[in-house]
């Protein structure tokens, strides 16, 4: 991945699609089912930070090493989320 499109501060959906080497239809269909959360553009059509290509990488992952479709990768992204913030509070205890 290219640390300098992470490092941009938006893209136009076509741009982000591209830099993701995903076709826009699917970054569309990822923000219907919450997985991308675009911010409003120049214009006020959907754009996308350049942090977001990491999530993009990140659902591609899961998507095609696991038997799941894309709503199901929302909900292992949840939990994946939920056990990042239980292993940092774990980690902030003070143990006595």
């Amino acid at each position: 991945m290219n640390l300098a499109l992470v490092h941009r501060p938006s893209m136009s959906l076509d741009a982000f699609a591209a830099a993701g080497g995903v076709h826009p239809q699917l970054v569309t269909r990822l923000v219907a089912l919450g997985l991308l959360e675009p911010v409003a553009g120049v214009r006020g059509e959907p754009a996308f930070e350049g942090a977001q290509l990491t999530q993009l990488a990140r659902i591609r992952r899961l998507h095609a090493t696991l038997p799941l479709n894309y709503a199901a990768v929302g909900v292992v992204l949840d939990l994946l989320a939920r056990i990042d913030e239980l292993e940092a509070q774990l980690r902030r205890r003070p143990w006595t």
